[in-house]
Order: structure tokens, then sequence, then C-alpha cells
């Protein structure tokens, strides 16, 4: 089955980042650095624990992350958000919560007019987040 996982690009804390998402959302962590790859003898020795490639794995969640970053070095802009779909009440006020932590909420959890519970922020790392629950699948 083809799908589209979300992919962040840090600059040199991608380990940080991944371990307080794994601390928001759950899952299972893996990690490979630079030093443990192929590319270690290509890289800058200050490079060996940066990481190359990193999952957190959470039922379907998948959210992966380098600290590889191109040329033009990082450029964070608002054109792309990861998109949270709850599968509870509990579990969006709680991921909210959790995500917003030294961020900013910039549209708290409010209920919508399509039916849903809904609301978006920046995570502390510049990240954006949409979370959505739709109410109507609560039981």
């Amino acid at each position: 089955m083809t799908q589209i996982n979300s992919y962040l690009t840090f600059n040199g804390n991608c380990r940080q980042a991944m371990q307080f998402y794994k601390e928001c959302l759950g899952g299972e962590l893996y990690f490979q650095t630079i030093g443990e790859s192929p590319l270690s003898g290509k890289m800058p020795e200050q490079m060996k624990d940066c990481i190359l490639h990193a999952t957190l794995t959470n039922n379907n969640l998948v959210l992966m992350a380098s600290d590889m970053v191109g040329d033009n070095g990082l450029i964070k802009g608002n054109a792309v958000s990861l998109m949270l779909n709850c599968s509870s009440e509990k579990e969006i006020r709680e991921f909210y919560a959790n995500l917003s932590d030294g961020g900013k909420k910039t549209h708290p959890l409010e209920h919508s007019f399509w039916g849903a519970l809904f609301g978006d922020l920046i995570d502390k790392y510049g990240n954006n987040w949409l979370l959505h629950f739709d109410q109507s699948q609560q039981h």
C-alpha cells in the first residue's frame, strides 16, 4: 500500500526532538547515527554522533527524521504541517498539551463547524502540527 510519511530535518538536535516526540506521542524510537553508517568515513568527525535516520513508530503513526541538512542549511517554513488524526478526545487533548509544551498554541483546541475537535500549534522545534478528532467516531 502506498502511503506518505512525515520526514523532519534538524540541525544537530534530531535526537532531542525525536525523544520529545516519543514522550508526547508514545511508540518505539530507532536511531542510526552517521558514525554507525557506511557514511562514517566520508563525514567530518564532529558529525559522527549526528542522526542519519530516526523513526518513531506507534501503530499507524510513523514519524521520521534526520540531522542531514543540505548545502543551503536548514530553512524552516510554514508550507507544511504535520496532521495528527486522533482516535479519542482524551488522546487529542493529551497530544495537544504535550506537543505545545515549550511551543506556541496558535489555535487552541475547539469544536469546529465540521464536527471535529481541532487545533494547531507550533512545537518548540518550530514544526507546525494540526490535531484533529472526528467526534462522530466517538463511542
